[in-house]
Formats: C-alpha cells, sequence, structure tokens
C-alpha cells in the first residue's frame, strides 16, 4: 500500500512576486483515498479495498523557493470497504496497519515533501518531491489541477518500491496488485473563498 501517501500542491494561486507567505492545508476539508487492486486467478471472489488517509497536518509556503509538506499518521489509515462485514473490514484493517503490511508501531508517519513545483497550464502543475513510507524515502513526481480553490490529482505507487510485500492468500491464487492509486483533493486556509461550494468527494 497508501498517499497516499501523498500529496499536495499549490503554486500559481497567487502571482508571481507576492510576498512570502505560509497556508496550512485545511485538513478537516481535504481528503487522500488510496485504491488497492485485486489481482489472481480467483480475484473475482475477492475485492478492491478503498482506504481513506487523513491529513495530520501540512502546509504550502509561497516563497521564490516554495515548499510544499503534508504528514499523515499511519496508525489513522481507515479501511472503507462496502459490501463487507464490520467484522471483515476490521481484519482487513489490523492486517493493514500490521507487521506484513505498513508496520504503523514501527513507522508511525507517512510524509511527503516537494521539490520542485513546475506550472505545465493554466491551473495545472507538475510536482516533484519526496514520499516517505514505511519508513523508506522515494521520489515521487505527479500532477495536479486546480478548481474553485480545490487542487485534485492522483498517483500510482508501487508498493516494494517501500519495501512493502503485497499480500497473497489462498496459495497465492487472490493477492492484491503491486500498484495501488492514491486519489488526493486539497484545500488551503486562506482568506479567499472558493467560487462556490466544492464537494469533497473523490470520483
Amino acid at each position: 500500500m497508501r498517499q497516499t501517501i501523498a500529496v499536495v500542491l499549490l503554486l500559481g494561486c497567487f502571482a508571481p512576486g507576492a510576498v512570502a507567505a505560509r497556508y496550512p492545508i485545511a485538513v478537516g476539508r481535504s481528503r487522500l483515498l488510496v485504491t488497492v487492486y485485486k489481482s489472481g486467478l480467483f480475484s473475482l471472489f475477492a475485492h478492491n479495498h478503498e482506504i481513506e488517509a487523513p491529513i495530520a497536518s501540512g502546509s504550502v509556503e509561497f516563497s521564490p523557493s516554495p515548499a510544499v509538506r503534508l504528514q499523515i499518521e499511519t496508525a489513522s489509515l481507515r479501511v472503507l470497504d462496502l459490501g463487507v462485514t464490520a467484522e471483515t473490514r476490521q481484519e482487513i484493517q489490523s492486517r493493514m496497519l500490521g507487521p506484513e503490511v505498513l508496520d504503523a508501531k514501527r513507522y508511525p508517519v507517512i510524509s511527503f515533501v516537494s521539490r520542485k513545483l513546475e506550472k505545465t497550464g493554466p491551473d495545472q502543475w507538475r510536482v516533484e518531491g519526496d514520499l516517505t513510507l514505511h519508513g523508506v524515502t522515494r521520489p515521487l513526481t505527479f500532477e495536479a489541477r486546480q478548481s474553485q480553490g480545490v487542487y485534485t490529482g492522483s498517483v500510482t505507487l508501487l508498493q516494494t518500491d517501500f519495501g512493502i510485500t503485497p499480500i497473497r492468500i489462498a496459495g497465492g491464487t487472490v493477492r492484491v496488485k503491486n500498484a495501488v492509486q492514491i486519489r488526493f483533493k486539497i484545500r488551503l486556509r486562506h482568506s479567499r473563498p472558493a467560487a462556490r461550494p466544492a464537494t469533497d468527494r473523490i470520483e
């Protein structure tokens, strides 16, 4: 597994040369979802996992060298899977946070720190940075788009890049794919509101 996760971006909502300022992420109004896909001979009888990764803290600094930082507490990740019993959902949750996968006790924090933000079009950016997950730090690059003050995008990670072995059950006939997808919707806390309310739902 995610970055969830991470992830965040914001540059361009202020004109070049603006006074340097740091804006915190509106953690209660931002969302990061991780999708872990099924695979294997009998994957038809398994299901994809949807995981919410609440953002614990983060900020965006607008300056000649802009900086984006984001942190997630590993233990706060929550399995959202629909169509399964509460007991099954809890079993998935325990396994995800346990030593087989994220090992939340040993690696309590997931973080992302940007190194470069490049404007690629109207309200679009290419974000490069470093993601630390499961005690391993790897470079991460993704595209982001802004609309009505909301920054959205997605990125795909490989679990093995972060020292995580994708889970296999039933002798390997059911397993999860190495690649997982992270989708995000990020808002900042600042005085200028969006043109109209936007939903927090991630499609």
